[in-house]
């Protein structure tokens, strides 16, 4: 089978190849065998292959934080899961064409929902409800305000926040982006500059806003502090400018603003099988019914990944590049 592997820390279109490797052994006991359907090209998978991840990876190793696939096969003891399920796989090696795994790194899926979109859960849907959930305690009525609002995780912000009646500032780079926005349902959309802590203030009308996304750094964390109520939380989960975060010492000592981080890699190690199923399982009906949703621009079989990861690597893109393992052409 064909596997993505690194070949070394660089530009990703560069050092990442298609190697093939002996198909992987009928499952044990336990385990779980997937033929892969399709999987995203992410920012934490691109930070990795370029040596700016949480830590730099040994050399040759396989890739993909992503993916959704169909069981084939499985072992003894395994009754969670059955041949023809299909499947998000919880496993950090999927872009290949099959995976082999123990069955509780495999969360099925309910018949009903898009498998493009489910490959998309992992990252941005779980990121975007613990977002959400696990900083601030909000209610209906409430102002967050978020950077990289036209990223999947953005997209999935907004829809969320509305569900539940919280309102949201969305901060974008171009204008281009504010009407599409609008019409997903944000509530106020900002083109970053050097008064947008003041506009932001406008556009709620004075009333607070107290938690923070943050998926950018660099000095924007500040301009965004600025718009915020005294106490209130900034939560960076992304560095896609490549620069530390920056916020004046005022807006901490004397506004008592808490710039913290989220990792989710971090929070799903530190749950249980029992307790991630748990937690994708409860996602699925934001899943079906679309309030989880990622716009994707382009798909690409595998045999153009080197495409595909130099597509995902420009800037100004419309939605998420899928890489499709099985798929020919």
């Amino acid at each position: 089978m064909l596997i993505a592997e690194l070949a070394r820390i660089g530009p990703p279109e560069d050092v990442v190849a298609l190697v093939e490797r002996p198909d992987p052994s009928p499952p044990g006991s336990g385990e779980a065998l997937v033929r892969m359907e399709v999987c995203p090209i992410n920012p934490a998978d691109l930070l990795l292959i370029e040596g700016r991840y949480a830590a730099t990876p040994e050399t040759p190793c396989p890739l993909g934080i992503e993916g959704v696939g169909c069981v084939e096969a499985v072992g003894a003891g395994v009754s969670s899961l059955k041949p023809g399920d299909r499947v998000m796989c919880l496993g950090r090696a999927n872009w290949a064409q099959a995976v082999l795994g123990p069955a509780e790194s495999f969360v099925r899926l309910p018949d009903d929902v898009d498998p493009e979109q489910a490959a998309m859960l992992k990252v941005n849907g779980a990121t975007a409800a613990r977002l959400l959930r696990d900083f601030v305690d909000l209610a209906a009525g409430d102002w967050v305000m978020q950077n990289a609002a036209n990223s999947g995780v953005g997209h999935n912000v907004i829809r969320m926040a509305a569900r539940a009646g919280v309102r949201t500032v969305n901060i974008v780079r171009r204008d281009a982006l504010v009407a599409p926005l609008k019409n997903l349902g944000a509530d106020v959309v900002l083109v970053d500059g050097p008064d947008l802590a003041d506009r932001v203030r406008d556009a709620v009308d004075g009333e607070p806003v107290r938690l923070a996304f943050d998926a950018v750094a660099g000095d924007l964390v500040d301009r965004m502090a600025g718009g915020m109520a005294d106490g209130g939380t900034i939560v960076n989960y992304g560095l896609m400018s490549g620069e530390p975060c920056r916020i004046a010492a005022g807006r901490l000592i004397f506004g008592g603003v808490q710039l913290t981080g989220f990792w989710l890699a971090r929070l799903l190690g530190q749950l249980a099988p029992a307790e991630l199923q748990t937690f994708f399982g409860g996602l699925m009906g934001n899943l079906r019914d679309g309030t989880i949703h990622a716009p994707v621009e382009a798909r690409y079989s595998f045999d153009r990944l080197g495409e595909a990861l130099a597509h995902a690597n420009r800037g100004a893109r419309a939605g998420k590049v899928l890489i499709h393992p099985n798929r020919e052409g």
